[in-house]
Protein backbone atom coordinates (compact mmCIF):
# COMPACT_ATOMS: atom_id res chain seq x y z
CA UNK A 1 0.00 0.00 0.00
CA UNK A 2 1.41 3.54 -0.95
CA UNK A 3 0.76 7.18 -1.13
CA UNK A 4 0.92 7.05 -4.87
CA UNK A 5 -3.02 8.06 -5.07
CA UNK A 6 -2.08 11.05 -2.83
CA UNK A 7 0.69 12.16 -4.80
CA UNK A 8 -1.03 12.05 -8.02
CA UNK A 9 -3.98 14.40 -6.28
CA UNK A 10 -1.36 16.47 -5.34
CA UNK A 11 0.84 17.06 -8.77
CA UNK A 12 -2.67 17.48 -10.37
CA UNK A 13 -3.41 20.39 -8.07
CA UNK A 14 -0.58 22.16 -8.52
CA UNK A 15 -1.36 21.90 -12.70
CA UNK A 16 -4.36 23.80 -11.76
CA UNK A 17 -2.63 26.56 -10.33
CA UNK A 18 -0.48 26.14 -12.93
CA UNK A 19 -2.79 27.98 -15.31
CA UNK A 20 -3.03 30.60 -13.23
CA UNK A 21 -5.97 32.69 -14.28
CA UNK A 22 -6.46 30.23 -17.74
CA UNK A 23 -5.31 30.04 -21.00
CA UNK A 24 -7.68 32.85 -22.56
CA UNK A 25 -6.38 35.68 -19.43
CA UNK A 26 -3.07 34.47 -19.49
CA UNK A 27 -2.91 35.38 -23.63
CA UNK A 28 -4.28 38.18 -23.22
CA UNK A 29 -1.71 39.16 -20.55
CA UNK A 30 1.00 38.06 -23.74
CA UNK A 31 -1.06 40.13 -26.02
CA UNK A 32 -0.60 43.15 -24.15
CA UNK A 33 3.04 42.90 -23.99
CA UNK A 34 3.46 41.55 -20.57
CA UNK A 35 4.48 38.48 -19.44
CA UNK A 36 3.13 36.36 -17.31
CA UNK A 37 3.82 35.83 -12.94
CA UNK A 38 5.64 32.46 -13.20
CA UNK A 39 8.02 34.13 -16.88
CA UNK A 40 8.88 36.65 -14.24
CA UNK A 41 10.30 34.75 -11.88
CA UNK A 42 11.57 32.62 -14.79
CA UNK A 43 13.60 35.73 -15.91
CA UNK A 44 14.34 37.19 -12.85
CA UNK A 45 16.38 34.37 -10.93
CA UNK A 46 18.62 31.67 -11.69
CA UNK A 47 17.67 29.07 -13.73
CA UNK A 48 15.92 26.31 -11.53
CA UNK A 49 16.26 27.71 -8.43
CA UNK A 50 13.00 28.88 -7.62
CA UNK A 51 11.63 26.88 -4.78
CA UNK A 52 7.33 27.91 -4.89
CA UNK A 53 5.78 28.30 -1.35
CA UNK A 54 1.95 27.83 -0.82
CA UNK A 55 1.59 26.83 -4.70
CA UNK A 56 -2.06 25.21 -4.22
CA UNK A 57 -3.44 27.82 -1.98
CA UNK A 58 -6.69 29.05 -3.46
CA UNK A 59 -10.29 28.73 -4.02
CA UNK A 60 -11.46 25.13 -4.30
CA UNK A 61 -14.19 23.88 -6.63
CA UNK A 62 -16.00 20.54 -5.67
CA UNK A 63 -18.73 18.06 -7.16
CA UNK A 64 -21.72 16.73 -5.17
CA UNK A 65 -19.52 13.89 -4.15
CA UNK A 66 -17.09 16.39 -2.65
CA UNK A 67 -14.09 15.69 -5.36
CA UNK A 68 -11.90 18.66 -6.47
CA UNK A 69 -13.43 19.75 -10.05
CA UNK A 70 -11.48 23.07 -10.50
CA UNK A 71 -8.91 25.51 -8.66
CA UNK A 72 -8.32 29.30 -8.38
CA UNK A 73 -5.03 29.73 -7.19
CA UNK A 74 -4.34 33.08 -5.22
CA UNK A 75 -2.66 35.59 -7.21
CA UNK A 76 0.56 36.05 -5.13
CA UNK A 77 3.44 33.37 -6.16
CA UNK A 78 6.49 33.32 -4.48
CA UNK A 79 9.44 31.45 -2.66
CA UNK A 80 12.69 31.00 -2.60
CA UNK A 81 15.32 31.42 -5.16
CA UNK A 82 18.85 32.07 -5.83
CA UNK A 83 20.12 35.31 -7.90
CA UNK A 84 24.16 34.50 -8.65
CA UNK A 85 24.17 32.11 -6.12
CA UNK A 86 23.11 33.67 -3.42
CA UNK A 87 19.81 33.01 -1.56
CA UNK A 88 16.51 35.44 -2.26
CA UNK A 89 12.27 35.35 -1.62
CA UNK A 90 10.80 36.47 -4.97
CA UNK A 91 7.67 37.33 -5.48
CA UNK A 92 5.10 37.86 -8.51
CA UNK A 93 1.35 38.97 -8.66
CA UNK A 94 -0.89 37.31 -10.82
CA UNK A 95 -2.53 39.56 -13.05
CA UNK A 96 -4.70 37.04 -14.95
CA UNK A 97 -6.50 36.08 -11.62
CA UNK A 98 -8.52 39.44 -10.87
CA UNK A 99 -6.58 41.52 -11.94
CA UNK A 100 -3.57 41.51 -9.42
CA UNK A 101 -6.35 42.45 -6.82
CA UNK A 102 -4.90 42.07 -3.10
CA UNK A 103 -8.37 40.93 -2.02
CA UNK A 104 -8.42 38.16 -4.04
CA UNK A 105 -5.12 36.95 -2.52
CA UNK A 106 -4.49 34.86 -0.18
CA UNK A 107 -3.62 36.94 2.83
CA UNK A 108 -1.59 34.65 4.53
CA UNK A 109 0.76 33.90 1.81
CA UNK A 110 1.52 37.63 1.05
CA UNK A 111 1.94 37.88 5.22
CA UNK A 112 4.27 34.62 5.00
CA UNK A 113 6.03 36.10 1.79
CA UNK A 114 7.03 39.11 3.80
CA UNK A 115 7.90 37.09 7.23
CA UNK A 116 10.06 34.80 4.76
CA UNK A 117 12.55 37.88 3.87
CA UNK A 118 13.44 39.50 7.42
CA UNK A 119 12.74 35.63 9.28
CA UNK A 120 15.48 34.16 6.92
CA UNK A 121 17.78 37.06 6.34
CA UNK A 122 17.56 36.87 2.91
CA UNK A 123 16.87 39.95 -0.07
CA UNK A 124 13.26 40.06 -0.87
CA UNK A 125 11.94 40.82 -4.56
CA UNK A 126 8.15 41.74 -5.71
CA UNK A 127 6.97 41.84 -8.69
CA UNK A 128 3.49 44.14 -8.73
CA UNK A 129 1.23 43.73 -10.98
CA UNK A 130 -2.36 44.76 -9.69
CA UNK A 131 -4.31 46.83 -7.24
CA UNK A 132 -5.29 47.12 -3.42
CA UNK A 133 -8.51 45.69 -4.86
CA UNK A 134 -11.28 48.04 -3.48
CA UNK A 135 -11.81 46.05 -0.72
CA UNK A 136 -14.38 48.34 1.00
CA UNK A 137 -16.21 48.78 -1.58
CA UNK A 138 -16.41 45.04 -2.50
CA UNK A 139 -17.40 44.50 1.13
CA UNK A 140 -20.22 47.12 1.02
CA UNK A 141 -21.64 45.65 -1.88
CA UNK A 142 -21.42 42.16 0.06
CA UNK A 143 -22.86 42.80 3.41
CA UNK A 144 -23.89 46.36 2.83
CA UNK A 145 -21.28 47.80 5.37
CA UNK A 146 -17.58 48.75 5.07
CA UNK A 147 -14.82 48.14 7.96
CA UNK A 148 -11.97 49.98 9.36
CA UNK A 149 -9.12 49.98 7.11
CA UNK A 150 -5.82 47.89 7.96
CA UNK A 151 -3.70 46.30 6.23
CA UNK A 152 -2.49 42.89 6.92
CA UNK A 153 1.24 42.11 7.52
CA UNK A 154 2.41 45.84 6.99
CA UNK A 155 4.36 45.62 9.86
CA UNK A 156 6.57 42.90 8.45
CA UNK A 157 7.09 45.04 5.63
CA UNK A 158 8.90 48.33 7.68
CA UNK A 159 10.07 44.99 9.70
CA UNK A 160 11.60 43.99 5.91
CA UNK A 161 12.78 47.91 5.36
CA UNK A 162 15.04 47.32 8.55
CA UNK A 163 16.47 44.16 8.08
CA UNK A 164 16.97 43.32 4.37
CA UNK A 165 17.56 44.89 0.85
CA UNK A 166 13.96 45.13 -0.63
CA UNK A 167 13.51 45.57 -4.72
CA UNK A 168 10.26 46.42 -6.20
CA UNK A 169 9.43 46.01 -10.06
CA UNK A 170 6.00 47.93 -10.77
CA UNK A 171 5.45 45.54 -14.25
CA UNK A 172 1.61 46.93 -14.86
CA UNK A 173 -1.23 49.38 -13.47
CA UNK A 174 -0.36 49.54 -9.79
CA UNK A 175 -2.80 50.88 -7.54
CA UNK A 176 -3.91 51.94 -3.86
CA UNK A 177 -2.08 48.52 -1.58
CA UNK A 178 0.12 47.62 -5.02
CA UNK A 179 1.18 51.22 -5.26
CA UNK A 180 2.19 51.15 -1.64
CA UNK A 181 3.93 48.25 -2.30
CA UNK A 182 6.32 49.58 -4.87
CA UNK A 183 7.23 52.68 -2.93
CA UNK A 184 7.86 50.56 0.53
CA UNK A 185 11.32 49.45 -0.81
CA UNK A 186 14.88 50.69 -1.46
CA UNK A 187 14.75 50.24 -4.85
CA UNK A 188 12.07 50.35 -7.38
CA UNK A 189 11.65 50.52 -10.88
CA UNK A 190 8.95 51.06 -13.80
CA UNK A 191 8.85 49.81 -17.48
CA UNK A 192 8.19 52.51 -19.73
CA UNK A 193 4.56 52.73 -21.35
CA UNK A 194 3.98 49.22 -19.49
CA UNK A 195 3.56 50.44 -15.52
CA UNK A 196 1.65 53.04 -13.62
CA UNK A 197 0.91 54.24 -10.16
CA UNK A 198 -1.79 55.77 -8.60
CA UNK A 199 -3.71 56.03 -5.20
CA UNK A 200 -6.61 55.77 -6.99
CA UNK A 201 -6.74 55.02 -11.14
CA UNK A 202 -8.12 57.18 -13.69
CA UNK A 203 -12.24 56.40 -13.22
CA UNK A 204 -12.21 57.20 -9.56
CA UNK A 205 -10.15 60.63 -9.90
CA UNK A 206 -12.57 61.78 -12.61
CA UNK A 207 -15.37 60.89 -10.31
CA UNK A 208 -14.14 63.44 -7.96
CA UNK A 209 -16.10 66.85 -7.66
CA UNK A 210 -15.11 70.18 -8.59
CA UNK A 211 -11.69 71.13 -9.50
CA UNK A 212 -10.09 68.06 -8.51
CA UNK A 213 -11.91 66.15 -10.83
CA UNK A 214 -11.05 65.38 -14.34
CA UNK A 215 -7.73 65.60 -14.22
CA UNK A 216 -6.67 62.25 -16.29
CA UNK A 217 -8.06 60.79 -19.07
CA UNK A 218 -5.81 57.64 -18.82
CA UNK A 219 -3.17 55.64 -16.71
CA UNK A 220 -0.35 56.82 -18.16
CA UNK A 221 -0.86 60.73 -17.83
CA UNK A 222 -2.34 60.08 -14.27
CA UNK A 223 0.66 57.80 -13.09
CA UNK A 224 2.97 56.94 -15.68
CA UNK A 225 6.91 56.28 -15.44
CA UNK A 226 7.50 60.23 -17.21
CA UNK A 227 6.31 60.91 -13.77
CA UNK A 228 7.30 59.18 -10.88
CA UNK A 229 10.39 58.85 -11.73
CA UNK A 230 11.07 62.51 -12.44
CA UNK A 231 9.45 63.29 -8.91
CA UNK A 232 11.29 60.91 -6.70
CA UNK A 233 8.60 58.24 -6.00
CA UNK A 234 10.05 55.77 -8.29
CA UNK A 235 14.04 55.50 -8.55
CA UNK A 236 14.08 53.94 -12.04
CA UNK A 237 12.80 53.58 -15.60
CA UNK A 238 13.36 51.19 -17.91
CA UNK A 239 12.57 50.18 -21.52
CA UNK A 240 11.64 46.51 -21.26
CA UNK A 241 10.77 44.22 -18.25
CA UNK A 242 13.92 41.56 -18.83
CA UNK A 243 15.62 45.40 -18.26
CA UNK A 244 14.18 45.43 -14.97
CA UNK A 245 15.15 41.98 -14.31
CA UNK A 246 18.81 42.62 -15.13
CA UNK A 247 18.81 45.93 -13.06
CA UNK A 248 17.29 44.27 -10.18
CA UNK A 249 19.93 41.67 -10.33
CA UNK A 250 22.74 43.94 -10.78
CA UNK A 251 21.97 46.21 -7.36
CA UNK A 252 21.47 43.34 -5.07
CA UNK A 253 25.02 42.41 -6.27
CA UNK A 254 26.13 45.69 -3.77
CA UNK A 255 24.35 44.64 -1.01
CA UNK A 256 24.89 42.37 1.82
CA UNK A 257 22.01 39.71 2.26
CA UNK A 258 20.68 41.65 5.33
CA UNK A 259 22.14 44.34 7.45
CA UNK A 260 24.94 43.17 9.75
CA UNK A 261 27.02 41.30 7.00
CA UNK A 262 29.53 42.50 4.74
CA UNK A 263 28.45 43.49 1.59
CA UNK A 264 30.13 41.29 -1.35
CA UNK A 265 33.68 41.63 -2.71
CA UNK A 266 34.25 40.96 -6.28
CA UNK A 267 37.79 40.14 -7.81
CA UNK A 268 39.31 43.35 -8.90
CA UNK A 269 39.80 43.38 -12.83
CA UNK A 270 41.40 46.33 -13.32
CA UNK A 271 45.82 46.60 -14.01
CA UNK A 272 46.94 47.38 -10.41
CA UNK A 273 49.12 50.42 -12.85
CA UNK A 274 45.65 51.09 -14.24
CA UNK A 275 45.73 54.93 -14.95
CA UNK A 276 43.36 57.18 -16.43
CA UNK A 277 44.77 60.49 -18.48
CA UNK A 278 41.66 61.96 -18.90
CA UNK A 279 41.38 62.81 -15.48
CA UNK A 280 43.92 65.38 -16.08
CA UNK A 281 42.07 67.23 -18.24
CA UNK A 282 38.48 66.19 -17.51
CA UNK A 283 37.74 69.79 -15.04
CA UNK A 284 38.06 73.07 -17.10
CA UNK A 285 40.54 75.95 -15.71
CA UNK A 286 37.45 78.16 -16.46
CA UNK A 287 34.69 77.94 -13.49
CA UNK A 288 32.03 78.84 -15.63
CA UNK A 289 32.75 75.73 -17.82
CA UNK A 290 30.64 72.91 -16.78
CA UNK A 291 32.03 69.38 -17.80
CA UNK A 292 30.70 65.56 -17.02
CA UNK A 293 31.10 64.32 -13.53
CA UNK A 294 29.85 61.01 -14.44
CA UNK A 295 33.20 60.06 -16.72
CA UNK A 296 34.82 61.15 -13.52
CA UNK A 297 33.43 58.50 -11.27
CA UNK A 298 33.73 56.29 -14.21
CA UNK A 299 37.51 56.57 -14.36
CA UNK A 300 37.86 56.48 -10.47
CA UNK A 301 35.79 53.91 -9.67
CA UNK A 302 36.63 50.22 -10.87
CA UNK A 303 36.17 49.98 -14.73
CA UNK A 304 32.47 49.41 -15.63
CA UNK A 305 31.27 48.98 -12.03
CA UNK A 306 29.10 52.15 -11.84
CA UNK A 307 25.62 51.70 -11.21
CA UNK A 308 23.85 54.97 -10.82
CA UNK A 309 20.23 54.95 -9.47
CA UNK A 310 17.43 58.08 -9.55
CA UNK A 311 18.93 60.07 -12.43
CA UNK A 312 15.37 61.78 -13.31
CA UNK A 313 15.23 63.05 -10.27
CA UNK A 314 17.04 65.21 -7.52
CA UNK A 315 19.74 65.99 -10.70
CA UNK A 316 22.18 68.10 -9.15
CA UNK A 317 23.25 64.96 -7.30
CA UNK A 318 24.81 61.44 -8.65
CA UNK A 319 23.86 58.63 -6.72
CA UNK A 320 25.09 55.50 -7.61
CA UNK A 321 26.72 52.29 -6.31
CA UNK A 322 30.34 51.42 -7.92
CA UNK A 323 33.32 49.08 -6.71
CA UNK A 324 36.84 49.87 -5.65
CA UNK A 325 39.02 47.51 -5.86
CA UNK A 326 36.54 45.13 -5.80
CA UNK A 327 34.57 46.53 -2.75
CA UNK A 328 31.20 47.83 -2.92
CA UNK A 329 31.04 51.54 -2.04
CA UNK A 330 28.03 54.55 -2.47
CA UNK A 331 29.20 57.27 -4.38
CA UNK A 332 27.50 60.47 -4.15
CA UNK A 333 28.46 63.19 -7.07
CA UNK A 334 27.59 66.61 -7.64
CA UNK A 335 26.73 67.46 -11.54
CA UNK A 336 27.45 70.73 -11.98
CA UNK A 337 25.57 70.53 -15.57
CA UNK A 338 21.70 70.25 -13.72
CA UNK A 339 21.24 74.44 -11.39
CA UNK A 340 25.75 74.29 -11.73
CA UNK A 341 25.27 71.24 -8.52
CA UNK A 342 23.42 73.46 -6.55
CA UNK A 343 21.35 71.32 -4.06
CA UNK A 344 17.47 72.46 -4.13
CA UNK A 345 14.79 70.52 -2.41
CA UNK A 346 14.92 67.59 -5.00
CA UNK A 347 18.34 66.98 -4.58
CA UNK A 348 18.70 67.36 -0.97
CA UNK A 349 16.01 64.91 -0.45
CA UNK A 350 18.13 62.54 -2.75
CA UNK A 351 21.29 62.83 -0.95
CA UNK A 352 19.45 62.24 2.66
CA UNK A 353 17.90 58.67 1.30
CA UNK A 354 20.63 57.36 -0.76
CA UNK A 355 23.14 58.57 2.21
CA UNK A 356 21.14 56.93 4.82
CA UNK A 357 20.73 53.32 2.51
CA UNK A 358 24.49 53.62 2.35
CA UNK A 359 24.85 53.61 6.52
CA UNK A 360 22.36 51.16 6.70
CA UNK A 361 24.13 48.52 4.85
CA UNK A 362 27.46 49.25 5.96
CA UNK A 363 28.69 50.85 2.42
CA UNK A 364 31.75 53.50 2.62
CA UNK A 365 30.72 56.49 1.19
CA UNK A 366 33.29 58.35 -1.70
CA UNK A 367 32.05 62.10 -2.30
CA UNK A 368 32.84 63.98 -5.60
CA UNK A 369 32.28 67.73 -4.71
CA UNK A 370 31.81 70.50 -6.50
CA UNK A 371 28.41 72.11 -5.21
CA UNK A 372 28.25 76.20 -5.08
CA UNK A 373 25.79 75.60 -2.51
CA UNK A 374 21.65 75.30 -1.38
CA UNK A 375 19.80 76.92 -4.47
CA UNK A 376 18.60 80.00 -3.68
CA UNK A 377 15.50 82.33 -4.90
CA UNK A 378 11.59 82.50 -5.03
CA UNK A 379 11.21 78.99 -6.11
CA UNK A 380 13.84 77.38 -3.81
CA UNK A 381 12.32 79.26 -0.96
CA UNK A 382 8.79 77.99 -2.05
CA UNK A 383 9.96 74.33 -2.12
CA UNK A 384 11.77 74.38 1.41
CA UNK A 385 14.64 73.92 0.20
CA UNK A 386 16.45 74.80 3.47
CA UNK A 387 14.69 72.60 5.59
CA UNK A 388 15.39 69.28 3.10
CA UNK A 389 18.90 70.15 2.62
CA UNK A 390 19.43 70.37 6.49
CA UNK A 391 18.20 66.78 6.57
CA UNK A 392 20.54 65.94 4.19
CA UNK A 393 22.91 67.44 6.22
CA UNK A 394 21.82 65.76 8.94
CA UNK A 395 22.12 62.51 7.53
CA UNK A 396 25.62 62.63 6.09
CA UNK A 397 26.58 64.06 9.78
CA UNK A 398 24.60 61.21 11.70
CA UNK A 399 26.11 58.00 9.11
CA UNK A 400 28.36 55.83 10.63
CA UNK A 401 30.23 54.85 7.77
CA UNK A 402 33.74 55.55 6.26
CA UNK A 403 33.18 59.03 3.92
CA UNK A 404 35.94 59.97 1.81
CA UNK A 405 35.49 63.41 -0.02
CA UNK A 406 37.13 64.93 -2.96
CA UNK A 407 36.58 68.49 -3.78
CA UNK A 408 36.59 68.63 -6.86
CA UNK A 409 35.68 71.97 -7.69
CA UNK A 410 33.98 73.91 -5.50
CA UNK A 411 32.33 73.75 -2.05
CA UNK A 412 30.74 76.63 -0.84
CA UNK A 413 28.38 77.65 1.78
CA UNK A 414 26.18 75.14 4.33
CA UNK A 415 25.47 72.68 1.53
CA UNK A 416 29.33 73.07 0.87
CA UNK A 417 29.96 71.74 4.41
CA UNK A 418 27.87 69.14 4.19
CA UNK A 419 30.22 66.99 2.20
CA UNK A 420 31.15 65.56 5.31
CA UNK A 421 31.48 65.41 9.19
CA UNK A 422 34.49 67.95 9.70
CA UNK A 423 33.97 67.17 12.98
CA UNK A 424 34.77 63.35 12.80
CA UNK A 425 38.00 61.61 11.44
CA UNK A 426 37.67 61.29 7.82
CA UNK A 427 39.87 61.48 4.35
CA UNK A 428 39.24 64.84 2.65
CA UNK A 429 41.26 65.72 -0.50
CA UNK A 430 41.22 68.83 -2.55
CA UNK A 431 41.59 67.72 -6.48
CA UNK A 432 43.02 69.15 -8.73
Amino acid sequence: MTWQAEIDELRRREGLAERMGGAEKVARQHGRGKLDARARIAGLVDPGSFREIGKIAGKGHYDADGELTDLNASNLIFGRADIEGRAVVASADDFTVRGGAADAAIHRKFTQCEKMAHTLGIPLIRMIDGTGGGGSVRTLEDIGATYVPATPGWSDVVRNLDTVPVVALALGPTAGLGAARVVASHYSIMVKGLSQLFAAGPAVVEALPGTYGGEASDKESLGGSAIHTRNGVVDEEVASEAEAFQRARRFLSYLPSRVGQPAPRTKPRDRIDRREPFLLSAVPRDPKQVYSMRKVAEAVADKGSVFEMGRQWGRAAITAFARFDGWPVALLASDPTFLGGSWEARTSEKVERFVKLADQFRLPIVHLVDNPGFMIGLAAETSGTIRYGVQAMNAIYRATVPLASVIVRRAYGIAGSAMSNADEFQYRFAWP
